[in-house]
């Protein structure tokens, strides 16, 4: 009985193995065959370029430098303003060394003290002279030294008052202690607050800045391009700035610049570039703004040209496949021209009627 119970399972299930095999070959063969889509080349610009990244910064930037040391009393600019050459930027409290105070108060005694001798000397020989003691001539001599004595008291005290106040009111000079802009132009930053001190200018200090002015309405841009790039532009060629803060405006400009020696940065060798902007009438960039330039290394305009992705390399070989009959297709040779990474121009091997099969 058990062994009769055995041979009809192994039967039946013997049975549901074909059926499901018969199932399954079935369906396969109900489902829908793989169509591939097909392309033809099309006339296009390919464009190759590389991309530059910088900022935008005035041609000329000039610093305002302090040329006496003090504390900023007065300031009369701030960043935004116009001004002109020889305009008021701020006025320094002038605080004398110790030292150059001490130095100048000796020079006023000891002036004093040699002018009070040659004042002496030259009364007496006035009152020998008067008296046909001595010649007009030696009298003369004295009376000379008098005014040289004088003159040197009088440069001693005008220097002392330079050293304490920034100005000698006794020669007329103008106040020492008053910064006027050497450039015209767009003032960008005042680094300085009133009652800072700062270091005056000189052989052996840049001294501080009080103020920096540039030309805003010439504006160049700055950047970088990498090594394997720099071999292949020039000066001259055009470029397109893409300013970060200005999403929707762009930029012409011109390559001028090209720097003669690289430099190392995250571990590759970058060269840097210079581009004169073609400022639009009304339009106004601000000094630091983040740019990307496209500089233009080759064109081609309505060259016949497909996706670089449809193609197939074979030992180093470019081949498309060629649709010979519905969805038949087979492996043809091309030559290919410029690309710029996601087009390619077809020099030969296809025309614009052939219909490839896309990848």
């Amino acid at each position: 009985m058990i062994k009769k119970a055995f041979a009809v399972l192994f039967i039946l299930a013997v049975l549901a193995g074909f059926v499901g095999t018969g199932w399954f070959l079935y369906q396969k063969n109900q489902e829908a065959p793989v169509v591939f889509t097909t392309v033809t080349p099309e006339n296009r610009d390919i464009v190759k370029k590389t991309v530059a990244t910088g900022s935008i910064n005035p041609r000329k930037e000039i610093d305002i430098k302090s040329h006496v040391s003090g504390v900023v009393e007065e300031l009369y600019v701030e960043a935004g303003d116009q001004i002109e050459v020889g305009h008021l930027i701020a006025k320094i409290r002038i605080i004398p060394s110790v030292v150059q105070l001490n130095e100048a108060q000796s020079s006023v005694k000891a002036s004093q003290i040699q002018f009070d001798a040659a004042k002496r000397e030259a009364e007496r020989n006035q009152a020998l002279f008067e008296q046909n003691l001595i010649s007009e001539t030696e009298n003369l001599t004295f009376q000379d030294q008098l005014k040289v004595q004088e003159q040197a008291l009088a440069n001693a005290v005008s220097h002392l008052e330079v050293v304490r106040e920034g100005v000698s009111k006794s020669a007329g000079t103008a106040e020492s202690n008053l910064i006027y802009s050497t450039a015209g132009g767009m003032v960008l930053d005042v680094p300085v607050e009133i009652g800072n001190f700062v270091i005056e200018s000189n052989t052996f200090n840049d001294g501080t800045t009080i103020g920096s002015v540039a030309n805003m309405t010439e504006m160049v841009f700055e950047g970088w391009v990498d090594e394997s790039e720099v071999g292949k532009i020039r000066a001259g060629m055009p470029l397109e700035l893409q300013i970060g803060a200005l999403d929707k405006e762009k930029f012409s400009a011109e390559l001028e610049f090209i720097a003669p020696k690289g430099v190392e940065q995250d571990g590759a060798i970058q060269f840097e570039i210079r581009a004169k902007i073609d400022m639009p009438s009304g339009a106004f960039l601000r000094a630091g703004y983040s740019a990307n330039a496209d500089i233009v290394l080759d064109k081609r305009e309505g060259v016949p040209s497909i996706r670089e992705a449809d193609l197939i390399f074979e030992e180093g070989k470019p081949f498309v496949e060629v649709e010979t009959a519905e969805q038949t297709f087979e492996k043809r040779s091309v030559t290919l021209g410029l690309s710029d990474g996601i087009h390619v121009e077809v020099l030969a091997g296809l025309d614009l009627e052939t219909r490839i099969k896309k990848n």
